[in-house]
């Protein structure tokens, strides 16, 4: 029999044996699932290493490593060389595939090398796109009075120096009147001319006294003398040599009035035409009507035909008006407003149309009261103007502007100084709508915002970069410099910027004949911090 004292001694061995196996089995399946290898770890050697199939610390997958920490033996990482895991450069730098340069827009055009060049530092300020005065509105109106008996061109349409805009039919009161004395006039003239004619056979055999043939002739120079004077009356209500003859030939007044389009460059007296045939048909040639020919016809009237070709008005009865301005191709005209219509009644000099000519334009620059020796000086050096657009595709830069003048007087409201920059336009869209009617698209628009860059310094031999070359972090700029597949981010010193470009500091970390991204600056220093941050972080909890 086992004494009590035995038993009690042999309860708490076995109570240490199972306790202790108890930790071992748990130790071990901690060890399994949590990959602590315990207890393992309590085996180490040394110099800190695991005397397990990882002790090779060289040949272990670094990423994926938990390192232990507060374990004894100091830093697990103590001799090991971190440069074999990642440089300054790799840190610095990023690589791009084709695909990704195609993605960024890096084609030859903005990986070129970087070049010295003259630069001009400048000042911005806000401007409109404004009307030529005097150039750019054309009004019409009427030189006499009538009535619209036909529109040939409506608001919005694009016509050509030379094309039939509107026909009246006169009712102006001293026209007509001043054509009836001319033709009352002729047929006095004549009978006077026949009685000469036959009283003078009559005096060469004595039966009438010469007295008698002397006052006829007398009476047939008074008037001569009186047409004279109804011609000059006529020329001033507009009418031309070429009509006068025709009432003279034709015995019939003029009571049709055909307005033509005007030339903006020339002035000529045929813009305003009269017709003796207010219904006859007629034909109408012009380049800017159905593909360059408008053709209109009616019925004929009394076996008499005219023809209106390129604005020259010809009747069969030899009555023609006189030719109209030469058709010039690089004159578009856009018909702005139109004032009348049909059948309705105008006074000389009202208002009919007005055209437009958006060929040359003028941009209206405000500058500040303190801006205007710069201002000044700019045109005094004839320094090229800048103007910079917003479009759809982002700001556009139009170079190569000149200054015109500068206004003399400073807006006493605004206290703004004006002056105005020549602006050509480009026609972006010419389209035929039908067989009458021709519709343009201009690509710069009166009352369109714009921003002027007017140079006031002029730098030499500078590195200019484009805006979206040089990326900002903090007070830090950079841009990145071309290395093979490989993109190193470059810090530089900026000494101005605008909204387009960058002057760099020639400083020596940027060279000439470096390549680097023009463009895209950005989007690699965000696949930049991208690289650096992704996966897990190799030196997690290490200290350094």
């Amino acid at each position: 029999m086992m004494t009590s004292e035995a038993r009690y001694r042999f309860r708490w061995i076995a109570m240490a044996f199972f306790v202790g196996g108890s930790t071992y089995v748990i130790g071990w399946l901690h060890g399994q699932y949590m990959d602590r290898r315990w207890p393992y770890y309590l085996h180490r050697d040394d110099a800190g290493s695991n005397l397990d199939e990882h002790s090779d610390h060289a040949g272990h997958e670094h990423a994926g490593l938990v390192p232990d920490k507060g374990l004894p033996g100091g830093d697990d990482h103590s001799g090991h060389d971190h440069e074999s895991h990642s440089s300054p450069n790799d840190l610095n730098s990023v690589a791009l595939s084709e695909v990704s340069l195609k993605a960024l827009g890096l084609t030859d055009e903005y990986l070129k090398p970087v070049e010295l060049q003259s630069y001009q530092r400048t000042i911005s300020v806000p401007a409109i796109v404004v009307d030529r005065p005097g150039r750019t509105r054309l009004p019409v109106s009427a030189s006499m009075t009538g009535i619209v008996t036909h529109v040939h061109a409506v608001a919005g349409e694009a016509v050509e120096p030379g094309d039939l805009l509107l026909e009246l039919r006169l009712t102006h009161e001293d026209l007509v009147t001043a054509q009836k004395e001319f033709l009352q006039s002729i047929g006095d003239r004549e009978i006077e001319a026949k009685e000469i004619a036959r009283i003078t056979s009559v005096v060469n055999s004595g039966a009438i006294a010469p007295k008698v043939l002397i006052e006829r002739q007398y009476n047939l120079s008074k008037l001569e003398s009186l047409l004279r004077s109804l011609r000059e009356s006529l020329r001033l209500h507009g009418l031309s040599d070429e009509q006068i003859s025709g009432i003279e030939t034709n015995r019939r007044l003029l009571t049709e009035l055909q307005i033509y389009a005007p030339s903006p460059d020339d002035h000529a007296e045929d813009e305003v035409h009269l017709s003796q045939n207010p219904r006859a048909p007629f034909q109408v040639a012009s380049s800017s009507k159905a593909q360059g020919l408008l053709r209109r016809e009616t019925g004929s009237s009394a076996g008499t035909t005219s023809t209106v070709q390129s604005g020259i008005l010809a009747t069969d009865d030899r009555t023609k008006a006189p030719s109209a301005p030469e058709e010039h191709e690089e004159s578009l005209l856009v018909l702005q407003n139109l004032h009348v219509q049909k059948g309705q009644s105008v006074v000389a000099g009202e208002l009919l149309c007005t055209l437009a000519d958006y060929r040359e334009l003028l941009i209206e620059g405000q500058a500040f009261e303190s801006e205007a020796g710069a201002i000044a000086k700019a045109k005094q050096l004839a320094w090229q103007i800048a103007s910079v657009a917003e479009s759809s595709q982002g700001l556009e830069k139009l170079e190569g502007l000149k200054l015109s003048w500068v206004e003399n007087e400073i807006d006493p409201a605004s206290r703004t100084l004006k002056f105005f920059v020549g602006l050509s336009n480009v026609l972006l869209d010419d389209q035929l709508g039908d067989a009458t009617q021709r519709h343009v698209a201009w690509k710069y628009r009166v009352g369109q915002r714009m921003q002027l860059k007017v140079p006031v310094e002029q730098w030499m031999e500078q590195i200019v970069l484009p805006v979206d070359a040089v990326v900002r972090e903090g007070i830090e700029s950079f841009v990145f410099q071309q290395n093979g597949d490989h993109f190193m981010r470059v810090s530089v010193h900026e000494k101005f910027r605008d909204q387009t470009h960058v002057v760099i500091e020639n400083d020596g970390r940027i060279f000439p004949g470096d390549v680097v991204a023009l463009k895209g600056a950005h989007q690699l220093q965000l696949a930049l911090k991208s690289q650096s941050g992704s996966g897990i972080d190799p030196h997690a909890g290490h200290n350094h």
